[in-house]
């Protein structure tokens, strides 16, 4: 695997954090790109991007960084936050365009149970300190 490369990028959305869990000041959490989606974020394999946020506004922000990502990779990945997978259960009649001017949901309400607080799906709070990893799929023979 290539070297690791280690970036922080800034976001219009979700940064601030004051009083949220996790962590104090100059805080946010790590994103990890796995197999495709590193080669389509120029071979950067890990992030630091400003928390609180969602899986929706992390998409769009990957969207504006790195155009095409949306369709090429994330619609198609899996996604992880903590090591446990999140149910996108992403709506296959979404308006790319909208969803990335912020518009549009794209489906994942889903079920209410647990999670301290957060969402699933799209919605999904990402909180300071939090590890999310975005998993295409992959092949092999």
């Amino acid at each position: 695997m290539a070297s690791q490369e280690r970036a922080t990028v800034g976001g219009p959305e979700g940064s601030g954090g004051e009083g949220e869990e996790g962590g104090g000041g100059g805080g946010g959490f790590t994103l990890l790109l796995f197999a495709s989606a590193s080669t389509y974020a120029g071979g950067q394999e890990t992030l630091t991007l400003p928390a609180p946020t969602t899986i929706g506004a992390l998409f769009r922000t990957l969207e504006t960084k790195f155009p095409g990502i949306l369709e090429k990779v994330l619609l198609s990945s899996a996604v992880t936050v903590n090591l446990e997978y999140v149910d996108l259960d992403l709506d296959p009649d979404l308006d790319l365009g909208n969803f990335v001017e912020g518009k549009g949901g794209g489906g994942g309400g889903g079920g209410g149970g647990g999670g301290g607080g957060r969402h699933q799906g799209l919605d999904l709070v990402i909180r300071n300190g939090d590890e999310v990893g975005i998993i295409p799929p992959v092949s092999s023979g």
